[in-house]
């Protein structure tokens, strides 16, 4: 189990999609994608197998929720600088990805 302090080391931000394209050299299928993170952040990339629970249409300007803080992922060739949450889709393709809903939050904005 892990304490509250072990969860705010954990900086999760909102960021917008603005470039998605397919990631065919990756084992599953996935996407490539770039997230603006604001002017604290900037741009940052990331691979997400979000294939089958979302279209590249449907992610393009989507606000998504990642990890900004852990080191640098390499998939192939391709580094992937953040972690893109989301859950299983129910048919088990692809991940659902998280993103806020209701209320407007500004990109950048941490998880708290």
């Amino acid at each position: 189990m892990i304490n509250y302090e072990d969860f705010e080391k954990v900086d999760i931000r909102v960021g917008k999609l603005v470039e998605v394209s397919d990631f065919p050299e990756a084992k599953k299928p996935a996407f490539k994608l770039k997230i603006d993170f604001g002017q604290e952040i900037g741009i940052k990339s990331s691979s997400v197998q979000a294939v089958g629970a979302h279209t590249k249409e449907e992610l393009q300007g989507m606000l998504v929720c990642c990890v900004v803080n852990f080191p640098v992922k390499k998939i192939g060739s391709f580094e992937s600088e953040v972690l893109t949450l989301g859950f299983r889709n129910a048919e088990g393709i692809g991940w659902v990805l998280i993103t806020p809903s209701k209320y407007s939050v500004q990109l950048g904005d941490k998880l708290a």
